[in-house]
């Protein structure tokens, strides 16, 4: 995923700079290539070696060590960096670079970086609450740093509160978001249903389905990382939430019909990936219902049909994408729901096809328009997800990386 990045890690003097190990490691699996400038104070906290064992590069500390080629080490290196991070940033680094002090390898380094630079405070609530240091924070936003905001909890003072630096997993996501991908859908608003809605029968019982919601946040992901802002309406699931999104929780398939309703107003592309129930209980019993001898039927109404309803109401500016998951037929039964919706688009896939449908990582895809139709082989739903993408921005003429073949990226990251 960041094959071919170069991500400069920066590391102050607190207690948080044993997270950073985690990170460097967890960029490494990503395959960038991750180059450390320690301050003086941060080897008190975690040895240099640690770094270059991990990273396979000589980790930085002496503006004026000799021990390398002869070059300018900052310049050279603020050239060849995609991203700064400053993790876990103290107060002291965060009023140097605010007042433009360059007085080590660190902050030399980054006042020469013109790349996407992140800071990410780590220090005692009180000094992070401090009216110098929110300042100091300000000041860096308006030069163009992106902050992180610190995490709250039990800090090693043993105080409790703001102040603690984020967790690893949440920094890599950071730089990933930055860096990943080219921004070629940035200022398109995109709205992406998920998971399963449920129908209550009682207080205890539902009515529900097997989706997972992984398809539609791997979407969401998708377009986030691609500059998109993105809108989530999801149902049911136990998917890991992507980061950076906007998240409309709902359970039933009228909530889902009246959120999707009110964003879908202001989007640029839709995509209904969540299952929405077809039907729910005429009745909904205040109390359980007791089990008897005899059989049981539950009377079952039509829910509202959210996809036609979006076809019907379009603007003329949206772009809407469905899904159409079948046992058989598959490319002709999608085609009538295309055609009967008044979709742009629809990703159709057969419940019987090994590594597809409900509850995998990967799918098999087909992407149907009213001129055309792309099958696809096995791949991540991650993958799966960027094909959409590429289709759809092909569709609304918008992507200009996109080649008139329309080749799907399959990306070196492995199968989620």
């Amino acid at each position: 995923m960041l094959k071919g990045k170069t991500v400069i890690l920066g590391i102050t003097g607190s207690i948080a700079a044993y997270k950073m190990a985690n990170v460097a490691s967890m960029l490494k699996k990503l395959h960038c290539n991750v180059e450390v400038i320690m301050t003086k104070n941060a080897v008190n906290f975690i040895n240099p070696i640690t770094f270059e064992t991990l990273t396979g590069n000589k980790c930085l500390i002496d503006t004026f060590d000799r021990n390398f080629q002869f070059q300018v080490e900052h310049i050279s290196l603020a050239k060849r960096a995609d991203l700064l991070m400053v993790a876990p940033a103290s107060a002291n680094i965060i009023g140097k670079l605010a007042n433009g002090i360059a007085d080590d390898m660190l902050t030399t380094t980054a006042l020469a970086c013109t790349c996407q630079k992140i800071i990410a405070p780590a220090m005692n609530t009180n000094m992070y609450l401090n009216p110098i240091v929110q300042d100091n924070m300000k000041r860096l936003q308006n030069y163009g740093f992106e902050m992180v905001e610190a995490a709250s909890g039990h800090l090693a003072c043993g105080d409790s509160g703001i102040g603690k630096l984020p967790e690893e997993k949440l920094l890599v996501e950071h730089i990933v978001r930055s860096i990943a991908r080219e921004k070629d859908m940035k200022g398109m608003k995109v709205l992406v249903s998920a998971g399963a809605t449920m129908e209550a029968i009682d207080p205890v019982r539902y009515i529900t389905n097997h989706s997972t919601g992984k398809m539609g946040f791997a979407l969401a992901k998708a377009a986030m990382l691609r500059g998109a802002s993105v809108t989530v309406v999801k149902g049911h699931t136990e998917a890991e939430e992507p980061h950076f999104v906007k998240m409309v929780p709902v359970k039933s398939a009228q909530q889902m019909f009246e959120a999707v309703k009110e964003e879908a107003a202001d989007a640029d592309i839709v995509i209904m990936a969540a299952a929405v129930a077809d039907y729910r209980p005429s009745e909904v019993y205040d109390q359980k219902v007791k089990k008897s001898d005899g059989e049981m039927s539950i009377a079952l109404t039509r829910t509202q049909d959210i996809l036609k309803y979006l076809g019907e109401n379009r603007t003329a500016k949206t772009f809407l994408c469905g899904f159409s998951m079948e046992t058989e037929h598959v490319v002709k039964n999608s085609r009538k729901k295309l055609e009967k919706k008044n979709l742009d688009m629809i990703v159709a896939n057969n419940l019987k096809t090994a590594g597809a449908g409900f509850g995998t990582d990967t799918n098999v895809i087909t992407i149907i328009t009213k001129d055309s139709e792309q099958a696809f082989d096995l791949m991540s739903k991650a993958q799966a997800a960027d094909c959409i993408l590429d289709a759809i921005c092909k569709q609304k003429n918008q992507n200009p990386f996109l080649t008139d073949a329309m080749e799907c990226r399959l990306h070196s990251n492995s199968v989620r």
